[in-house]
């Protein structure tokens, strides 16, 4: 079967997800939703750096509702953080819905239930209007803090704790609009906390999310979700490969997610963010982990080489749920609802 797909953005993950669809058999790239007036008109190979591919960008967005295609891909830097409507994401992924189209999505919204009825049911009532399936996803959360600890507790005959640790240095991260307009990177304090209630809003959602899924996936009734946060600021001027950072501004994040029950930790998220090794040295070194504690006990050590392009990895897990989510019935459908997501094409000579 081929699957016609419309890309909606072309930043870092978009133009990652053009040229994986690209070269990928059984689908095609019918069009290229871009949010300014200068890619309009471009090739969308041209934009994403692979060479023409005859399918030209546009920034008319009703002409896409109108259009036809199997499936969406959804990537735009999340509007809950970035830009002046909160609601756009949410919005449009309503809208693509109700206009017949699957869509999949890395800005959030991965398990809508922890985000109250209305919003679910207005997912789900979108999805009905239009036959369709909606999924978001993304390497953490979206794979690294909820399916493999599903996938881990496979192998487990108890489970008391899980805990995810990310530990990453954004040095080498060239997205200015990520570190600094995003995450708020940069910042001085007095203005860090100016930028942090949309910011912090849409991290916890993200992470409430995560943990509630896998307490979900495991029947774990949880009493509350808690969330602790701490900051460092740089002690010298830097230069990032996303820009200039001033001495005493925002440079270290440390976040730790919880879902608690009878006042334990069970299941724990915590990411420590530096623009620089030598930021907060009293926070935890090393890089992803995964750890169980039970019976057995588990430790999964990512190591410093795991993955050398998350931003694709982000990319193709989306594209790699194509086929499953287009194949599925027309609903929310997270990773507790869809088969195991592989590369299906991906192994092909």
């Amino acid at each position: 079967m081929s699957y016609r797909i419309i890309q909606w953005s072309s930043g870092n993950v978009g133009k990652h997800a053009i040229a994986t669809i690209a070269g990928r058999e059984g689908m095609e790239l019918v069009a290229l939703y871009v949010y300014s007036d200068e890619k309009s008109g471009n090739d969308a190979g041209t934009i994403a750096g692979i060479g023409s591919l005859g399918v030209m960008a546009t920034n008319d967005r009703e002409s896409l509702l109108a259009s036809e295609a199997d499936c969406v891909i959804h990537t735009p830097l999340p509007s809950l953080v970035y830009g002046e409507a909160p609601d756009e994401d949410l919005e449009t992924i309503c809208a693509l819905l109700a206009s017949g189209k699957n869509v999949i999505t890395t800005v959030g919204y991965m398990y809508p239930k922890v985000h109250g009825e209305a919003l679910e049911a207005r997912i789900e009532q979108a999805c009905e209007h239009g036959g369709s399936s909606f999924h978001s996803t993304g390497v953490n959360p979206g794979w690294m803090g909820d399916m493999l600890p599903l996938v881990m507790s496979g192998i487990c005959q108890r489970l008391d704790q899980i805990y995810v640790q990310e530990i990453t240095n954004f040095e080498f991260y060239p997205s200015p609009s990520v570190i600094f307009d995003m995450m708020g990177f940069g910042c001085s304090p007095e203005d860090f906390e100016n930028h942090a209630a949309r910011y912090t809003n849409w991290l916890n959602g993200l992470f409430r999310e995560s943990i509630q899924m896998v307490a979900d996936g495991l029947e774990l009734e949880l009493d509350s979700i808690t969330v602790h946060s701490e900051f460092e600021v740089s002690t010298r001027a830097m230069k990032i490969a996303a820009g200039d950072v001033a001495s005493g501004t925002i440079a270290g994040q440390r976040w730790e997610w919880a879902g608690m029950v009878n006042g334990e930790k069970r299941i724990v998220h915590e990411t420590v963010w530096r623009l620089h090794e030598a930021i907060g040295d009293q926070w935890p070194r090393g890089r992803h982990s995964v750890k169980i504690e039970g019976s057995p006990n588990m430790f999964l050590d990512f190591g410093d080489q795991w993955n050398d392009d998350v931003l694709l990895s982000t990319a193709v897990h989306a594209v790699n749920a194509i086929p499953f989510v287009c194949e599925a019935k027309p609903g929310i459908r997270t990773l507790l609802d869809l088969p195991m997501i592989t590369a299906r094409g991906g192994a092909s000579r």
